[in-house]
């Protein structure tokens, strides 16, 4: 199988893929591209302005949040209504794109932070299943997929509390690879040495220390301190940022 995660918008790395697919994909969630940490580039830049996201992003990473959130109120004060449909416009586009290049695929795609699952749904082509959390034996491994990132008090849709990931991590049982979106709380997997933000989840951690699969692939930190890390007997692998590698991650058969 052939693992990866953050596509942010690379149809044309996505596309190539797929057509040189001869194994299951896995998509590990954020399809689309709303803000690039090292361009500016994306749906918001498109909105707003690059100028806006870069100032927007300074303050992230400084860890100014209140400021940040400041920023932004002043900047749709008045134009909320025109911002919003012009959002709404520029995510269905994104979404279309991003199925157009998954046509024949048969991945099966999970959802990450920045994802609206119901447009991702409505452009995800026939023979591709969306996976929220499931337990499902791919090339004679049992794999366990879990969508959705940590909470960031930034509104964003894919998010899910730590209670809400113990819970969906919880129904799927032991398995022998386990897939998320999100890195689990371990600090040289969950820093971005870029964005500047450490994002991994305490809950992905406990399952791994309880369960113990033998892999552990995920996606989100886009520039990691480290790829790769033991927790206990899990191996823990970040598959990469595909929308600048365009490269994904081969686990064999078993």
């Amino acid at each position: 199988m052939i693992l990866i995660a953050d596509v942010h918008g690379a149809s044309g790395h996505l596309r190539r893929l797929v057509e040189s697919l001869d194994q299951p994909l896995l998509v590990l969630g954020d399809l689309i591209n709303f803000t690039d940490y090292r361009t500016y580039e994306g749906i918001l830049a498109d909105l707003l302005g690059i100028e806006f996201v870069q100032r927007l992003v300074e303050l992230r990473m400084a860890g100014r949040s209140d400021e940040a959130r400041a920023l932004w109120r002043t900047i749709n004060e008045g134009n909320e209504e025109q911002l919003r449909v012009r959002h709404v416009e520029l995510v269905d586009e994104a979404y279309r794109d991003i199925g157009a290049a998954l046509e024949g695929a048969g991945a099966y795609v999970t959802y990450g932070n920045v994802d609206r699952v119901e447009v991702l749904l409505e452009h995800l082509p026939a023979g591709n299943r969306f996976v929220d959390h499931e337990r499902l034996e791919i090339e004679g491994w049992v794999v366990g997929i879990m969508g959705g990132g940590i909470t960031s008090g930034l509104n964003v849709p894919g998010e899910l509390s730590e209670d809400e990931m113990a819970e969906r991590l919880a129904a799927l049982g032991p398995v022998d690879m386990l897939l998320t979106h999100v890195a689990p709380a371990v600090a040289p997997l969950q820093k971005d040495v870029v964005g500047g933000m450490s994002k991994g989840s305490r809950a992905v951690l406990d399952y791994l220390e309880r369960h113990q699969p033998r892999y552990h692939y995920f996606g989100d930190v886009h520039q990691p301190q480290a790829s790769r890390w033991w927790v206990g007997e899990t191996l823990c692998r970040n598959v990469g940022y595909f929308r600048a590698t365009g490269q994904g991650v081969h686990h064999p058969a078993a």
